[in-house]
């Protein structure tokens, strides 16, 4: 389905919780988040409905995220169900990675195609700080897990922020090419200032060819990350909510001071 400026729009990107077992300090407070209570989180069968409704309007491409996707219970047999809808063409998953060694080959099986892994440094002390909790040798081995897996490909998203170590990246950018994994540098984003960039390695942040939508995890169909714009699906349905997001989605992204990265999904 085109938008307003004839752009296609065929990629949903679907947040499945906004729940995460990390807390980055560009993404969380330390202190945690005010949680989407458990009754307002969609059920698999409403994502479902609402991706048959999706494929029906021209829509081809999904990417599950979060939050932290694998902390969903039973998103294996959600992707699975996803997966065996007609008219998926690309079934994709962002994840930490944390979980991913537990996760890969269940997910393969069940249908996903694809991931992109976040990783922001190669330095174990940095890494966890970075994240306050993670530890990195997990993340190492769930790329490992997906590599063997047979998920393909394997992307590595890491956000430059103003302070990286440049040495840090260079030593990302080899580990990449060593596992041959493509490799994406995403530039620090804030969505209060509007402040994104195009992201290098890959198509996100050019507005002139913007083909997504987004669900988030408590039923608000987005049609730009930075825009407060959001249709609810419970109150409109999936058929109204999806054309009213294309039809009202955005020349290009401003500024969403009421949105937040774990809650739409980045």
């Amino acid at each position: 389905m085109l938008d307003n400026y004839k752009r296609n729009i065929n990629y949903l990107r679907i947040s499945v919780t906004d729940r995460c077992n990390l807390r980055c300090t560009y993404c969380m407070p330390e202190d945690g988040i005010d949680l989407i209570a458990h009754e307002e989180v969609l059920s698999f069968e409403e994502i479902v409905d609402f991706v048959k409704e999706a494929i029906a309007t021209g829509i081809t491409k999904v990417r599950l995220t979060g939050g932290e996707p694998l902390v969903r219970k039973g998103i294996v047999e959600l992707v699975k169900k996803i997966a065996q809808l007609p008219g998926i063409e690309d079934l994709a998953m962002t994840t930490n990675g944390i979980l991913l060694e537990k996760y890969a080959e269940q997910l393969h099986e069940a249908g996903l195609m694809r991931v992109n892994i976040s990783l922001d440094t190669m330095n174990a002390e940095k890494y966890k700080s970075l994240t306050r909790l993670g530890n990195i040798k997990d993340v190492f081995k769930g790329i490992d897990a997906a590599i063997n897996s047979g998920l393909q490909p394997v992307k590595i998203n890491c956000v430059r922020m103003p302070d990286s170590d440049l040495d840090d990246l260079e030593a990302l950018r080899k580990y990449c090419e060593n596992k041959g994994l493509d490799l994406r540098f995403i530039r620090q984003m804030d969505l209060a200032t509007g402040e994104f960039s195009i992201v290098e390695g890959g198509k996100g942040g050019n507005c002139q060819e913007c083909n997504r939508i987004r669900l988030t995890a408590n039923g608000k169909v987005k049609p730009c990350l930075f825009n407060q714009s959001e249709y609810d699906l419970k109150k409109l349905g999936a058929k109204k909510a999806i054309n009213e997001s294309i039809n009202q989605k955005p020349e290009t992204g401003s500024k969403n001071k009421k949105g937040s990265f774990y809650g739409i999904g980045g």
